[in-house]
């Protein structure tokens, strides 16, 4: 029982819908000049922007569906009663990679990441037509995506976190992929402790937010 209820807290903590709000902290944390900024409290508005379309208004319209009688339960465990809240949560991700985009204060390196989250979304919408693709491992893919592409491709190194009276954290992006690796194997774990999918359910979601990720660097940025 213990090992389960440590599998929920690390289901919801790193839930699918709450991904791209930590992508975005991780850019603003690594490199905050990319955004005209200093540091990640000047951007809050940024922030909460995303947060609120990426995780709260979805989350509120899979409510609405659950009070309607459309989906058993918020953890959607049939893959036919998660259509309606991929097609939901899809618009809400378009809509902000389109804002975004067409931003011009906007760093093109993070509306590519906010279109490799689309790309990744509606692919796992497809494929969960066929199987129950894990979502929890589709976006953990995506973030480590993003973490072997500015690992790759970024020179900024050490990585310095601001800290505020605390002071700063000094570290690689070498640690931070690492850090990356070892919570994606813990969300997998988590999602197999609550038997909520099987092994190529979970191998798929790491694949298809990989590959999401790397399609639109490729697309936008090579």
């Amino acid at each position: 029982m213990a090992l389960r209820g440590i599998a929920k807290i690390i289901s919801f903590l790193f839930h699918p819908l709450l991904i791209l709000t930590y992508m975005t902290v991780l850019l603003l944390t690594i490199n905050p000049f990319w955004f005209g900024v200093n540091r990640v409290s000047e951007k809050i508005p940024l922030l909460l922007a995303v947060f609120f379309s990426s995780f709260v208004i979805p989350g509120i319209a899979v409510l609405m569906l659950r009070f309607l009688g459309l989906v058993e339960s918020m953890e959607l465990r049939d893959k036919k009663e998660r259509i309606g809240p991929y097609i939901i949560t899809g618009i809400f991700y378009l809509w902000l990679y389109i804002n975004f985009r067409n931003d011009p204060n906007m760093p093109p390196i993070f509306y590519t990441f906010v279109l490799g989250s689309v790309i990744g979304l509606f692919l796992a919408f497809f494929i969960n037509i066929f199987s129950k693709i894990s979502a929890h491992t589709v976006g953990m893919g995506g973030l480590i995506g993003m973490l072997l592409i500015l690992l790759r491709f970024g020179s900024f190194d050490p990585v310095l976190i601001h800290l505020g009276s605390i002071g700063v954290l000094r570290t690689t992006m070498g640690t931070i992929l690492l850090i990356g690796i070892l919570i994606a194997g813990l969300v997998g774990t988590s999602r197999l402790l609550l038997q909520a999918h099987d092994n190529l359910d979970l191998y798929g979601g790491y694949m298809v937010g990989l590959a999401a990720q790397l399609f639109a660097f490729r697309i936008l940025l090579l």
